[in-house]
């Protein structure tokens, strides 16, 4: 079972964590912990769904995506964390917390906000890709270049990034081929880098990707010419799911290396809002799965000792207007 209940969700929360995935789930986990009654709302839409496993993770290596979460909800509940499948369709300021709507109806309300709703990749519009996105159309040599070792790799370019994820490529096979499509082919010294490493350069918009069966098999160029490969990197565009901010006044900026959009946290995870942190891939658009629950972990405990400040304040006010005069 995903969640609690998925509708007529109500109730008051120490914190309401937004997104289920290894971030929302870790930062839950710790707060639970700490005692604190935690909402975890979870849209279902994890960003790794399409891929068959989660890799670069201490001890589950490999694990399928959905197994992984499966085991942090558990996990979450067995501390007296709630989790449930909704989506959350805004947030504003209600008195000293939050009011938190929820799509299709209901709201909670949550003395503090952790924001872990990740990221959408937007791919590049060329026909067949989105179809092997996660599967043999992949981003990151960390994640996936070891199964793809020793295979045919195209790297579609999509920016000035772009050569140096070639390179990168380039650690795990020997057989690279850099399809310049709709960019200006690299040129002087990258060019030089590229050939140095023995990474092919072919110009020439790319018209669609080919596929044979279950896999992919290569590129088709707009004349027709046809680039045999067995996976294709590609750089997407990243874009923080967090519209539902509009409401207190947060919104995603442009990321300064040109990856996309993200909310700007500082270094423990709070945002320009009081009472709101965030954590993850809508902050930090390059996290790992380990990266992405750490940091939502470390914000957590940061919400746990700012609530504990806030607490002991008003402990202290009511202890000095109850002393004796």
């Amino acid at each position: 079972m995903v969640t609690d209940e998925t509708n007529g969700v109500s109730g008051a929360y120490d914190v309401v964590v937004v997104g289920g995935g290894a971030a929302g789930l870790s930062g839950a986990l710790t707060l639970a912990r700490a005692r604190r009654s935690v909402l975890v709302v979870d849209a279902g839409e994890p960003r790794n769904a399409p891929a068959t496993g989660v890799h670069g993770l201490l001890a589950l290596d490999g694990v399928p995506p959905a197994e992984l979460l499966a085991r942090g909800r558990e996990e979450v509940r067995g501390y007296g964390g709630r989790v449930v499948r909704a989506e959350v369709s805004g947030a504003v300021r209600d008195g000293d917390g939050f009011a938190v709507s929820l799509a299709g109806g209901g709201s909670v309300r949550a003395r503090r906000l952790l924001v872990t709703a990740g990221l959408v990749d937007r791919l590049p519009p060329v026909p067949g890709l989105g179809e092997r996105w996660g599967r043999d159309v992949l981003a990151c040599p960390y994640c996936h270049g070891w199964e793809i070792r020793d295979r045919a790799v195209g790297v579609l370019a999509t920016g000035p990034n772009s050569p140096h994820q070639a390179l990168l490529f380039r650690q795990w096979t020997a057989d690279v081929v850099y399809l310049a499509h709709d960019t200006v082919p690299p040129a002087g010294e990258e060019a030089e880098r590229l050939a140095a490493r023995g990474i092919t350069v072919v110009t020439g918009e790319v018209a669609a990707v080919e596929s044979a069966g279950d896999r992919l098999t290569g590129v088709r160029l707009v004349d027709g010419t046809v680039v045999a490969r067995q996976a294709l990197a590609v750089a997407t565009r990243m874009e923080a799911r967090a519209g539902f901010l509009a409401g207190l006044g947060l919104r995603t900026v442009e990321h300064p290396a040109g990856f996309g959009e993200h909310l700007v946290t500082d270094p423990t995870g709070r945002t320009e809002v009081p009472g709101v942190w965030a954590a993850g891939n809508v902050t930090d658009l390059s996290a790992q799965v380990g990266a992405a629950a750490s940091a939502a972990a470390f914000a957590a405990a940061r919400i746990n000792a700012d609530l504990v400040t806030e607490e002991t304040d008003r402990a202290l006010a009511a202890h000095r207007s109850a002393a004796p005069v």
